[in-house]
């Protein structure tokens, strides 16, 4: 490249931090370290992804300096004109994007949207059915440390052992014989599509309400790659705003419009303050991005990356749980094959510069903090690029890595081999920190 051209393309990079580096070089410095690790790294965390640098724009605006408290034209501060129109935009692409008549923008995290659920229609002690942790459930859908699990009588439904697929049928005997207020229809580590009709069908036979937890699928719903619960008559839906989803870090109520004053006032005053502005216009600007039609190219690959990582390591003779995977994310035995630990098998990857998460399997044998398997999810790679070949690839490195039980000689050149392969697909080439 000759000096004009390498001139110019200095010229159009984003200049970010300028300020920060000459006033706080310490968070400075921890800044640029993980923008360096994430161009350096296969980020292969499920619950993950790369935001574009419009939502990383929008996050950092000047709608952080604006507190909000309350809800477009009916705040409790003055001075709300713009933020006012910020938050409808997000909600009302928030409603066309999942067909929903109803739209809450301000949580915080997925964990405050299910709380806010919760608030407004439960009284404390009454029973959630919800799928078990080990089973692939999420802490806030009932974990004793949790709120959930402290505040609420809390029943258990878990997949089968053979198959690891929900156990519908569990399901309908726990509900007929507990009659829960709330069915919770969601997960953090589940690989198969949700039968949003039968927990439908199973919570109308007694009563409750179904709340579905879309914060891992959110994306591949708007792309039609996975049912919509919000076109299935139930009444609840939660979700992150991150994932799949691919915006800023947050959560989000999506519901029936019946259900929206008891909602509103659930989420402010009865467990949140003050909105976080900047953080609802980077939801809108995610939003907007979602509804092009890149999008559902994107979410397309999405899933055939995953499933071609399904693919390779069950051709390794790898257990992957349920045998294979219908969204974003894989849970993969590796106690099994190798005789190695979650635990063990994340720190080593992460020496190589792969970057997965421990996690139980079903039916695991080895405790939460040690577990059998690892979780592997496709968004974040996918956003760099890669497609099925690349996929390939990793589950060659990973196995290697896994093979060799941490041999450091092996993780050395493996973490070159990730290099090499990431040259091919830079991430945030816009972003200089040379200022």
């Amino acid at each position: 490249m000759d000096r004009e051209s390498l001139k110019l393309q200095n010229s159009n990079k984003h200049l970010f931090y300028r300020h920060l580096r000459e006033s706080d070089p310490e968070i400075y410095s921890c800044i640029v370290q993980e923008l360096n690790r994430l161009r350096d790294n296969l980020e292969l965390i499920a619950s993950e992804n790369v935001v574009s640098l419009a939502v990383l724009e929008a996050a950092s605006s000047v709608l952080t300096n604006k507190y909000a408290e309350g809800y477009p034209s009916a705040r409790w501060y003055g001075g709300c004109k713009y933020a006012d129109e910020v938050e409808r935009i997000a909600i009302k692409r928030a409603k066309d994007l999942f067909h929903a008549e109803y739209a809450n923008v301000q949580p915080h995290s997925g964990t405050q949207a299910n709380l806010a659920v919760y608030f407004s229609v439960l009284k404390p002690g009454e029973t959630i059915l919800a799928l078990d942790i080990a089973s692939g459930g999420h802490l806030s859908h009932g974990h004793p440390k949790n709120f959930s699990g402290a505040v609420y009588n809390v029943v258990r439904y878990g997949v089968e052992k053979d198959s690891q697929l929900i156990d519908y049928n569990q399901v309908q005997e726990l509900a007929r014989k507990h009659r829960p207020k709330i069915i919770v229809a969601g997960h953090s580590a589940y690989p198969r599509i949700l039968d949003f009709d039968k927990f439908k069908e199973i919570a109308g036979e007694v009563g409750a309400y179904v709340m579905a937890d879309i914060a891992h699928v959110a994306g591949l719903v708007i792309a039609g790659l996975h049912p919509n619960p919000c076109q299935k008559n139930i009444e609840f839906v939660t979700t992150t705003t991150h994932k799949t989803l691919r915006g800023a870090r947050g959560g989000m109520i999506l519901a029936q419009e019946r259900f929206s004053k008891i909602l509103d006032s659930a989420l402010f005053p009865g467990s949140q303050g003050g909105p976080l502005l900047h953080i609802i216009a980077a939801k809108a600007v995610a939003f907007k991005e979602a509804g092009e039609p890149e999008f559902k190219k994107y979410q397309e690959q999405v899933l055939k990356n995953s499933r071609t990582i399904a693919q390779a390591f069950i051709s390794k003779g790898y257990r992957v749980m349920t045998g294979g995977t219908d969204n974003h994310l894989n849970l993969v035995d590796v106690y099994s094959t190798y005789k190695v630990s979650g635990k063990d098998s994340s720190k080593w990857l992460e020496e190589a510069n792969i970057t997965v998460n421990k996690n139980l399997i079903p039916y695991d044998t080895l405790s939460p903090f040690i577990t059998s398997g690892i979780r592997i999810g496709s968004p974040a790679v996918t956003t760099r690029g890669m497609k099925e070949k690349e996929m390939l690839v990793i589950v060659e490195l990973i196995d290697k890595v896994l093979k060799n039980k941490g041999d450091a000689e092996i993780i050395a050149r493996v973490k070159d081999d990730v290099r090499n392969l990431l040259k091919n697909f830079p991430l945030y080439p816009e972003i200089s920190d040379e200022q």
